[in-house]
């Protein structure tokens, strides 16, 4: 299917190349409904009753899907863990969360500033109405075996929440399939954000942390004592 689009009058990419931790989808079964004032999330944790079947990774609370995998992305010179990396039926999901002012959101700002960086690489975006909101469905360029210009897909979606922004970035199919798209909305509407209540300035990322670990920074023994199988590793410059 071609691109879709939302409404019919429309008003940052993972990189490949970091290091990443899998997750066994063991680790990350069927999640317990939300029962909130909403019909959908995100949620707050002041929204959830409890985690349920959730995998932990900090400040994020991750349902799981059947087949999903999960990795997580660990900035190299930092060793901290900065993105959850969802793989599920031939589509991506990419998730980050970060602090936001008290009294006001940040997505609309964000938006535009992806937007015009994805212009200045020579790409396109445009801004449509999508389930959750204002979202950037975006063409980026790549090159092409050939050698040749090409351009790939990419949604942007984000949702305010109190004192948090979680930003979702859908590739591969999802990316241009309405009804691929549909599992990948599925887990991003469920994730769960435990903000804290510690001071952080606007934009902040909140790194996130291995199943049953306190700490954000990736230990050297991670993949002997969390994982069902060996971390995929991957170098980022």
């Amino acid at each position: 299917m071609g691109l879709f689009r939302r409404d019919k009058q429309a008003d940052a990419v993972p990189e490949e190349g970091d290091q990443a931790v899998g997750v066994s989808s063991s680790q990350a079964q069927g999640a317990e409904p939300v029962v909130g004032s909403r019909a959908r999330g995100p949620w707050d944790v002041s929204e959830v009753p409890d985690r349920g079947k959730r995998v932990d990774l900090g400040p994020l609370w991750l349902p799981g899907r059947e087949g999903m995998e999960l990795r997580m992305e660990v900035e190299k010179t930092s060793r901290l863990m900065t993105a959850a990396a969802v793989t599920l039926h031939g589509s991506a999901l990419q998730l980050q969360v970060f602090a936001a002012p008290r009294t006001e959101g940040i997505w609309d700002e964000i938006r535009a500033e992806i937007a015009e960086s994805v212009t200045k690489q020579g790409g396109s975006a445009e801004d449509i109405v999508g389930p959750f909101g204002r979202e950037l469905l975006a063409r980026m360029p790549v090159r092409t075996p050939e050698g040749r210009t090409g351009h790939r897909p990419v949604r942007f979606i984000g949702h305010d929440g109190p004192r948090w922004f979680l930003r979702g970035v859908l590739t591969g199919r999802a990316a241009a399939d309405e009804e691929a798209a549909a599992e990948l909305e599925g887990v991003f509407a469920d994730v769960v954000v435990v903000r804290g209540s510690e001071a952080r300035a606007p934009r902040d990322l909140l790194p996130l942390a291995l199943p049953g670990r306190q700490r954000a920074e990736v230990p050297p023994e991670a993949a002997q004592d969390v994982l069902t199988r060996g971390p995929e590793i991957t170098e980022t410059r």
